[in-house]
């Protein structure tokens, strides 16, 4: 079957960037499409190359190679048309600090020949949060309000597709699961979305993501078939002494991982004979108190350490 290709509003192919001060490249040869309407994640520690890529795509730095398109252009023929259509929210609040909330985002309107009463239907459910606050600088916005400025500047154009970098970065909680839900609301209207993230929890709010490394994307698929392909016995342990028992874990022979996630500790066992009551023993003879173990299913922070390490 052969694929219209205006199914997908971005396409990335082979692309590959490096920088002279680096040893090793910031993005290498990663390949990807993302679909009309989706809710796309790029996820990965800094470092990973998420932001190389957004800038990339919004036309701000040219690729050493490969080639890519935002909905249907070219981004280096096409640099003109693309900016037009795209809303991008980088990773550092970028608006004018001196400037008040309705002076941005009215700046931002006239640059794109628009007006705020034009699209205000986008953007309104984000802007009333704000509106009450339209007279103070933008300097003395709380993060969580910051955001929600950049938000509704990246939109007030009315772009067929959104590049967040990193928008929750250092936001409350609260503010983190705001976005979320603004986020699926213009999702409903139709706009493709791109968007990176260091937290893995944020990785389950996607349609698909993709997860990325020191410039490679290791694996690509929907939240659910990632979790899926997890194949190896994993247990959460847990002890009243947690520093101690994760040296204990990880100097059992059994045990091929481990690592801390919270409150507890998540271990993959290499030998399917070995069961929890032969590691509660082994716990409870290095005098562990209060032993927890149990089998739980892997999440994406599971398979992505286990995907970093199978591709060192």
């Amino acid at each position: 079957m052969v694929t219209d290709p205006n199914d997908y509003t971005v396409e990335v192919n082979h692309i590959s960037k490096g920088y002279k001060k680096q040893a090793t490249k910031a993005v290498d040869d990663v390949s990807f499409k993302v679909n009309r309407g989706e809710l796309f994640g790029l996820i990965g520690p800094d470092g990973a190359g998420k932001t190389t890529i957004f800038r990339i795509l919004t036309t701000l730095l040219l690729a050493d190679t490969g080639t890519a398109r935002v909905d249907g252009f070219d981004v280096i023929k096409d640099y003109k048309k693309i900016r037009k259509k795209v809303g991008y929210m980088p990773g550092r609040f970028s608006l004018y600090q001196d400037l008040t909330v309705e002076e941005n985002l009215r700046f931002f309107a006239t640059v794109f020949h628009t007006s705020i009463e034009e699209n205000y239907t986008l953007i309104r459910d984000i802007y009333q949060q704000i509106e009450p606050f339209k007279s103070r600088r933008a300097g003395a916005l709380s993060g969580g309000m910051k955001q929600k400025l950049a938000l509704s500047c990246a939109l007030i154009h009315k772009p067929t597709v959104l590049f967040l970098d990193e928008p929750t970065t250092g936001v409350d909680p609260v503010s983190r699961k705001e976005l979320w839900e603004m986020l699926k609301n213009l999702k409903s209207q139709g706009i493709t979305i791109m968007v990176s993230t260091p937290y893995m929890d944020e990785a389950n709010l996607c349609d698909r993501i993709a997860l990325m490394i020191n410039g490679r994307i290791l694996e690509m698929a929907t939240p659910e078939n990632i979790a899926r392909q997890f194949n190896k016995i994993l247990w959460g342990v847990q002890s009243r002494n947690m520093p101690k028992l994760l040296q204990d874990l990880r100097n059992n022979g059994n045990v091929d991982t481990c690592f801390a996630f919270g409150d507890t500790h998540h271990a993959t066992i290499n030998n399917d004979l070995f069961t929890m009551e032969e590691l509660e023993s082994y716990l409870t003879l290095r005098e562990h108190e209060g032993i927890i173990i149990r089998p739980i299913h892997a999440g994406i922070e599971d398979c992505f350490i286990e995907l970093t390490l199978e591709n060192r």
